[in-house]
């Protein structure tokens, strides 16, 4: 049997594929070093950029991954295997996952979104999508807020990111709401004093910004006396609940009274 026409096949084919193989194999090994070195570039800059670790994981891996498809869909293109057709089958398949799964890309860009502008913080008091709580987690699909009443709530960041976001912890303080209801006879300026000199022994109270006082109305037979004092976000309810206290005490102590409940008899 005549071998010698299978030879010369074997070494044109070596001849044309050797040198192939030869310059697919120094692409991918200068390819690696390559992505390689981009990848660490890119991690650098986010890390640079302050952005959340978790991120920044997520990130070097996802440009990682798809350098090292592009080189390999390069590679392969060297070596003469057509790559028109799984570039276009890897294209569908992208378009068909991202058809399923809507929902989570849209919460895994969201946060990204919250990740990257930082809104918010872990340790924050906020409020979004109608719930209150302080921010335990912000991971890459979900928040995880606790309320004040210890319930765990997960916020989709989809949702958060394209709700109104309420940081109540952004500027480091939050002004405590108080309203008193007095008798109409009540001396303003004396009561006035009293509650300022009562703020300023409540260690929460905070000087600056400094703490308001004053009438919101004269009506139905009573004084609405507003107090406005700031404290720490992480006082808040502090103050709050013991503000109250300090100021019916000091009231009875100075003997400033609240309005006399009337009853209205009317006969027929």
């Amino acid at each position: 049997m005549n071998l010698e026409p299978y030879y010369k096949i074997v070494i044109d084919w070596a001849y044309i594929f050797i040198p192939k193989l030869a310059g697919a194999l120094v692409v991918f090994i200068v390819g690696i070093y390559v992505t390689n070195f981009i990848s660490k570039i890119f991690s650098k800059g986010l890390k640079r950029n302050g952005i959340d670790v978790s991120l920044q994981t997520f990130l070097g891996s996802l440009v990682t991954g798809g350098l090292r498809v592009l080189l390999l869909i390069t590679v392969a293109g060297m070596l003469g295997i057509q790559t028109t057709s799984f570039v276009a089958v890897v294209g569908a398949l992208g378009l068909a996952v991202g058809l399923a799964l809507q929902g989570s890309l849209a919460n895994f860009a969201g946060g990204v979104l919250l990740l990257v502008f930082k809104p918010f913080k872990v340790g924050d008091l906020i409020e979004s999508n109608g719930q209150i709580g302080n921010v335990l987690e912000i991971q890459i699909f979900n928040t995880i807020l606790l309320t004040s009443d210890q319930k765990t709530i997960i916020l989709a960041n989809g949702g958060v990111s394209n709700s109104t976001i309420v940081n109540y912890s952004r500027h480091g303080s939050l002004r405590v709401d108080l309203n008193f209801f007095l008798d109409p006879a009540t001396n303003i300026d004396y009561t006035k004093d009293v509650v300022l000199k009562t703020l300023s022994t409540n260690s929460f109270v905070l000087t600056d910004p400094a703490p308001i006082v004053g009438i919101v109305s004269v009506a139905n037979g009573m004084i609405h006396l507003a107090v406005r004092p700031f404290a720490a976000s992480e006082n808040y309810w502090s103050a709050y609940f013991s503000l109250q206290e300090d100021i019916k005490r000091a009231f009875e102590l100075h003997e400033i009274k609240g309005p006399t409940p009337t009853t209205v008899v009317i006969n027929k």
